[in-house]
């Protein structure tokens, strides 16, 4: 019978109506992967472990405590509670710890400039995005390496916007075409915002900078107030230098950007077996006890504030001394992590997805699928580095932050697991298929069942890019490529304008006031 007769109840309006259903956008909350999707399914860590580690850190807090404070951070620490030691150290008393933790922000919304991007960041809600300060961009086609430049930050940018499985946009890159240190700073928050509406994170080469940062947000968002209700860019803040130091000039940014109002990340990066402890265990203590200080710290200035823990321990090839942020032990790092996060209830933030391997080839798809999945099941909210991001953070590679795309759909698949109920036990469809309805004979298989027909788009999550053709189909294809297919991409998204430019008399206003290295 031909399928698009109306006798046929299975299949009633046809395969043109079929198929324009399927073409046509589902509402958000009805994809089958989306930004916050519940985690946790995954434990690398036992309810022991995790206390172990819990008291650890507060010991080190105690009885190590952090080296290098600016003044203004001793006086605030030591107002709080914290002690200064002969010797220079800040020292956290273990009840100031339990404090601080009691007033920190548990549940944060880090806005877009669109609200329908914006992140809310509380449980196990897991979203992926960008990160790292690469020096290099990835030239697919010459299998080479460049300097990064402002309009390589501006392109993934725009990137990001179109892909949906990129949640947030921490800048990937440094504008290595900039030598001024101020002008960079602000142009990589221009180059991004005149990209996507997501969330940004970026940072600060000197505090004094911030001022004139928070000018340029002013007039992007309207004005100050406008922006205060809704910042849509966080300071990436590596406010320690492993291990247990202080970062004495990202500290008084920290101290900038939380006065004006801009969320903060508190980033630990200690690399396991060179400034943190080699084994996973030690690593993830150290992480733990630099960012619980920095809790301190934050709330001390402002309780409340939101700031994301994060606990950035990296691997370390020792036979090398070369970062290995591919490996399995770095997935292990980060998806302990995102327990710890859990166990003091703030949102919190690591490092996953990225690859040792300079191209997207094989190799990066093996690291950064092991990673990204480890860390979306662990119930990591933000999962930063998540596309695009090659030999070990040095090349960020366009082709590859699309190809992540797809490999983040399939993750965030597995995050959203299997859902039991009797829907989907589907011994009705069963019944129906095998024994027949009214005294129909049963078709014997579930390709037409409205159960079937009904549930592809929700439940399953169909690459862009990926080729699942079969082998005759591929060859009368002409053997699609995938890097060339990604490159392709690549060129449709550059070749339209930016959907998050300015209003014109906005950025007239902005180019007037700053220098813009952007070409219009």
């Amino acid at each position: 019978m031909n399928d698009e007769t109306p006798s046929s109840p299975r299949r009633a309006g046809g395969r043109a109506a079929r198929r324009a259903m399927r073409a046509a956008p589902l509402a958000t909350d009805k994809r089958p992967v989306r930004a916050g999707l519940e985690g946790g399914q995954l434990r690398v860590l036992s309810d022991i472990d995790i206390a172990n580690i819990h008291e650890a850190a507060l010991t080190a807090l105690e009885e190590i405590g952090l080296a290098d404070a600016p003044e203004s951070g001793v006086e605030i620490l030591t107002a709080a509670g914290a002690i200064l030691g002969d010797d220079g150290r800040i020292r956290f008393p273990r009840a100031l710890v339990e404090d601080m933790l009691a007033v920190a922000c548990k549940d944060i919304t880090l806005c877009g400039r669109d609200p329908v991007n914006d992140l809310h960041l509380n449980g196990k809600k897991v979203h992926f995005g960008t990160a790292g300060a690469a020096v290099h961009v990835v030239d697919v086609a010459g299998r080479d390496y460049r300097e990064s430049t402002v309009q390589d930050l501006f392109d993934a940018a725009r990137i990001a916007d179109r892909l949906d499985n990129i949640h947030f946009l921490q800048r990937p890159m440094v504008c290595r075409d900039i030598s001024d240190n101020y002008e960079m700073d602000l142009n990589t928050i221009y180059a991004c915002c005149r990209g996507t509406t997501k969330h940004i994170g970026t940072s600060f080469t000197e505090p004094d900078y911030v001022a004139g940062a928070l000018e340029m947000l002013h007039m992007i968002a309207g004005s100050e107030e406008a922006w205060r209700a809704r910042p849509f860019l966080s300071n990436s803040n590596c406010f320690v230098v492993p291990p247990m130091k202080f970062a004495t000039e990202a500290c008084r940014v920290m101290e900038e950007c939380i006065a004006g109002g801009m969320p903060v990340l508190l980033l630990s990066a200690g690399m396991a077996g060179a400034t943190a402890p080699s084994p996973v265990a030690g690593a993830i203590v150290q992480a733990v006890a630099e960012c619980l200080a920095g809790v301190v710290y934050v709330n001390a200035i402002k309780p409340g504030h939101p700031a994301v823990f994060g606990t950035w321990p990296f691997g370390l090839d020792l036979r090398t001394g070369a970062m290995s942020v591919g490996s399995g032990e770095q997935a292990l790092l980060t998806a302990g992590c995102a327990q710890m996060h859990h166990f003091y209830g703030i949102p919190g933030g690591a490092a996953a997805g990225a690859s040792d391997s300079k191209l997207p080839d094989m190799q990066a798809g093996w690291e950064q699928m092991c990673s990204n999945v480890m860390a979306g099941l662990s119930g990591l909210n933000m999962v930063y580095e998540a596309a695009g991001m090659h030999a070990s953070l040095l090349g960020f590679c366009h082709e590859s932050l699309i190809l992540g795309d797809d490999l983040i759909g399939q993750a965030l698949r597995c995050v959203r697991g299997i859902e039991v109920s009797e829907e989907t036990l589907a011994l009705d469809v069963m019944r129906a298929t095998c024994l027949g309805v009214d005294g129909a004979k049963g078709v014997g298989h579930y390709l037409g069942a409205d159960q079937t027909l009904s549930r592809m788009e929700t439940d399953y999550v169909y690459p862009s890019l990926g080729d699942r053709t079969s082998p005759k189909e591929w060859a009368e294809k002409d053997k699609p490529d995938l890097l060339e297919n990604a490159t392709a991409k690549k060129d449709a998204i550059l070749a339209e304008r930016s959907l998050a430019e300015f209003d014109p008399t906005v950025d007239a206003a902005i180019r007037s006031r700053f220098k813009v290295h952007l070409k219009l």
